[in-house]
């Protein structure tokens, strides 16, 4: 049976092997493990910087999702990003990300969210396809980047 719940500091090693993961599989890119490791722990550290939820079955932690809070002023109330999204690839297409947003939804509510967002790889149309089965919906906004210490071009990541 899944459980959903808020991770802990223990669940680390996990989080961090799905992140790995989840960079090579996107974007055939190798992260740097000290760099991630703390990126990881700060979240621990520092919860105004966001929380970690994670699926568990029969004690096997099979998915992992970062909430982040964007404050909105014409809300007065935080919007919580997903980010960092894995699931194990023999627990995908199981509806674990669904329980996942679920529960983050009603604890959200609870603490009076204006919404929730979350930013999809522009040809991942198989997750932009199950996010609007969920009710969510791509054609407010467009998000652009720039990210420090990366190249950018046309087309790039």
């Amino acid at each position: 049976m899944i459980k959903i719940r808020k991770a802990i500091r223990k669940d680390s090693e996990a989080i961090i092997r799905f992140q790995q993961a989840m960079a090579m599989e996107t974007e055939g890119m190798e992260l740097k493990r000290n760099v991630l490791t703390n990126g990881v722990h700060a979240v621990f550290n520092d919860q105004g910087k966001g929380q970690y939820y994670v699926a568990e079955d029969e004690g096997r932690i099979v998915a992992s999702l970062m909430i982040t809070y964007e404050w909105s002023d014409w809300r007065n109330a935080n919007v919580w990003w997903f980010q960092s999204v894995y699931v194990i690839p023999e627990y995908r297409r199981k509806g674990i990300f669904r329980m996942m947003y679920d529960h983050v939804k009603s604890e959200g509510l609870a603490e009076g969210i204006a919404g929730l967002r979350l930013y999809v790889e522009s040809e991942n149309h198989r997750a932009q396809k199950t996010y609007e089965a969920m009710g969510m919906d791509g054609e407010h906004y467009r998000t652009y980047e720039w990210m420090a210490g990366q190249e950018q071009t046309n087309g790039g990541n």
